[in-house]
Order: structure tokens, then sequence, then C-alpha cells
């Protein structure tokens, strides 16, 4: 019996209601007292808005359970005595939902409460704002980086740089740029990253920041002293001997001079060494003046002539020129295309001048290797970048040069200028690409042109 409390009392108020009824219908018939017709009428409508009253007890409590949950309102609570074991589970139910929404949304604030302070406390500054400035939400290291604690729009960051805020609102998501202004004699440069989300039906722009100034000067202030390392040995090389040389034929001319009867009988061997002196200044003023000359050109790269052609006909055309090379030093040499149609937009004079340095270099490192083998490869990477590679199992790069064979006039050959590699860096700088090396001695040595 589920409804039994409930189909008892629905019987009970339809037969009172109906006794009332019967009794009604009997004082009309039968007397002319009034007051008894309105005493019987008045309790016929209240058994009858009772029992509408009763029925409808549930349809309320279900309004109540909805609109609970429409306004997040979880300190409700169903009781259900006297009415039956259906309308006792029902309650129940009720109350095990509003319940679990407690607890969802104790755990949503909770997780909300960890992610804003993640988001407060990361060194990166955070700002998202709708597409009219209007600012969502603003961590403390972007309050520290804009010196503004109640920042709300995103225009009123004109007073600090007005292209920091016409490169927030230009910038699309996926897209990043450097800005860089000065704030109080201070030099800022900014890193800005760009993406978009949509919420509650409003699109926001999310943007890091972050001030790089700092990082970047360290940079530079290591590639000059690495450069200023590498010019001042390669200068002093030259220096040195020509010093010592112009100071020895100094003393023999001073020596002339002191005593100019001597001077005239001056023998042959002291003509011999003098003249040999002069023409070791000579030379290695010609070195140091062809080591100025390297320096002008790594810096005076042309822009390239981009232009779209086919893997294959810059991979022919390198081996037509490398061939004969490679068969001379018994090497074997492979060329792969994945795909065969792989295309590439680049100037492909520069790129073929970096390619043939680097299968260059890999000839020199197969020089004492038994089993030699070079191949140069292309193929789209991961992120369907085109890349090319050149791998030869030669003798390798260690460690501790891995990291330097870049700079320019670096180098471990003996008869080396050092600015191969930093010219083929620079070309694919120029190119909007990159240049890598991954190395291990003895076994196999990759360079990956990315683009």
């Amino acid at each position: 019996m589920v409804f039994k409390n409930f189909r008892l009392n629905c019987i009970i108020r339809i037969l009172l209601l109906a006794v009332f009824i019967f009794l009604f219908i009997y004082f009309i018939m039968n007397t002319n007292l009034i007051a008894v017709y309105f005493i019987f009428g008045a309790a016929i409508i209240y058994q009858i808005f009772s029992l509408i009253h009763y029925i409808e007890k549930t349809n309320r409590d279900l309004y109540r359970f909805l609109e609970a949950i429409k306004y997040d309102d979880f300190s409700q609570s169903f009781s259900a005595k006297n009415l039956g074991t259906s309308f006792t589970e029902l309650k129940q139910a009720f109350n095990e939902v509003l319940l679990k929404f407690q607890k969802t949304r104790a755990e949503r604030e909770e997780h909300h409460r960890y992610l804003e302070t993640v988001v407060q406390h990361i060194g990166i500054g955070l700002i998202s704002f709708k597409l009219d400035g209007e600012i969502g939400l603003i961590n403390t290291a972007a309050k520290r980086l804009l010196k503004s604690p109640q920042l709300k729009n995103i225009k009123s960051l004109n007073k600090l740089s007005q292209e920091l805020v016409r490169t927030l609102f230009k910038l699309e998501p996926g897209e990043k740029a450097l800005v860089k202004f000065t704030d109080e004699n201070e030099t800022l440069q900014f890193a800005i990253y760009a993406t978009g989300f949509i919420l509650r039906e409003q699109r926001y722009k999310l943007v890091s920041l972050q001030n790089i100034q700092t990082e970047l000067e360290e940079k530079e202030m290591e590639a000059w002293q690495n450069l200023i390392r590498v010019l001042t040995h390669e200068i002093m090389n030259s220096i040195t001997p020509i010093s010592s040389l112009a100071s020895t034929v100094n003393g023999l001319l001073s020596d002339c001079q002191k005593d100019k009867d001597q001077c005239k009988q001056i023998d042959s061997e002291i003509l011999e060494d003098v003249s040999c002196a002069v023409q070791t200044i000579e030379k290695r003023s010609n070195g140091l003046l062809n080591f100025v000359q390297s320096y002008r050109k790594l810096y005076r790269i042309p822009s390239p002539n981009f232009q779209i052609f086919q893997v294959s006909s810059l991979f022919e055309r390198i081996t037509q020129l490398m061939s004969a090379q490679m068969k001379k030093n018994n090497i074997i040499f492979k060329t792969t295309i994945d795909p065969e149609t792989l295309e590439l937009t680049a100037d492909p004079e520069m790129i073929e001048q970096v390619l043939i340095n680097l299968l260059l270099n890999s000839i020199i490192a197969l020089k004492n290797q038994t089993s030699r083998e070079v191949v140069l490869s292309a193929k789209l990477d991961l992120r369907s970048r085109t890349t090319i590679q050149v791998f030869d199992n030669g003798s390798g790069i260690e460690k501790d040069v891995l990291s330097k064979i870049f700079i320019p006039f670096f180098t471990t050959k003996q008869d080396g200028s050092g600015i191969g590699l930093s010219l083929s860096r620079q070309i694919m700088r120029l190119h909007k690409g990159s240049i890598s090396v991954a190395s291990n001695p003895g076994v196999e040595t990759i360079f990956t042109l990315r683009f």
C-alpha cells in the first residue's frame, strides 16, 4: 500500500465532503433555516479547498525544489509526514539532489578559489577583457607590471603606452607580439601572447604579459662578451707577432742609426732578418684584414628573395654539386623527401648555401671514420612545418662545444673561419626559421632547419 496514508486521507476528505453535500441538500429540501445553509455551504467550500490544497502539496514542493535549483538556494528541506512511502521516497530524493547540488557548489567554489590563488600567485601577468576593453580578470603580477592596482578598462593604459593598448586590442588569439616603451625613464619590453574564449555568450581575450627587458639585456651582454672574447683572441693572435717583429726591426734600425758607418756596411744576414720580419708583418696584417672582412660579411647579409619551389629541385642541385666530393671521400650520400611533392617558401640560393656548408662540415667530421654516411632529408614535422635535416655518423660534437658552435668566429678546425654556422643561423633567422643541432659523439650528428 504505497499510497496508503495519502489515499486514506483523500477518502476521508471525500467522504466528509460527500456527507456535507448530502446534508446541505437534505436541509435545503426539508427546512427553511438559512443559517444552516450557510454553515454547510461554508463547510463544503472549506473541504473542497482543503482537498485541493492537500493534493497539490506535491506540486508546490516540486515548484519549491525547482526554484531552489534555479536560484542556487540549497538550504531548503522537504518532509513527507503522513503521506505514505511513495511520497517519503520523493521528498528524500529531493533532499538528496539538493545535498548533491550543495556539495557540487562547494567543490566548484573550492576549485575556483584554488585557480584564483594560482592565477594571482603566478609570476606572469594575466589579463582577460571583453572586446570593448572591460577587464574581467587581472592578476597581481599584471597589476605590478602595469602599476595599476585598480585597472577597470584596457583603455586606461593609454597613459602608460598607447602602443601597448593598440597591440592588446589588435592581437588575435594565438598571436604574440613584442612592445617596447619607456615609463618614468625605465625601458620596458613586454612579450605578449593572446588567446580567446567565450564565457556566458560573451567573447573574451586572455593575454599574458612578461617584461623581458632584463633577460634581453643579460643575453645581449652575454653575446657581446662572447663576441669580444673571440675578437680579442683573433686580434691578439695577429697583433702579438706583429708587435714582436716590429720591435725587432726597430731595434736593428736603431743600431744602424747609432753607428752609421756600421749601417753602411750592413751584412746580408741582417737584411734577410729585416725582410723576413716585414713579410711576416705583411702576412699577419693581411690575415687581420681578412678577419675584419669576414666580420663585415657576417653582418651584411642581403634580404632573402622568397620563392615557392619544390624541395626535390633543391636536393637535385645539391646532389650534383656534392656528389663528386662524396665519392672522393668514400661517403654514402642519400636524400629522402616525404612527401615527394613537398614545397618550400624561401630563397633557394641562400638555403642551398646553408646546406652546402653543413654537408662540407659533415665531410670533415667523417674524415677519421671507417663507415661513412651522410643523409639529407626533408619532411613535415608534427606542427606541419617544413623541416630539412643533415645527418652524418661522424666524430660528432662534444657537449661543451655544442652551445658555442653558432657563436661568430668560434671554430674547432685549425683552418676554419668560424663564420659558416653563424652565417647559416643568420640566414635562417631572415627566413623566420631556426637551425639546431643534436649530437652523440662517435655515433651521429643531426643539423635541423625548421621553416
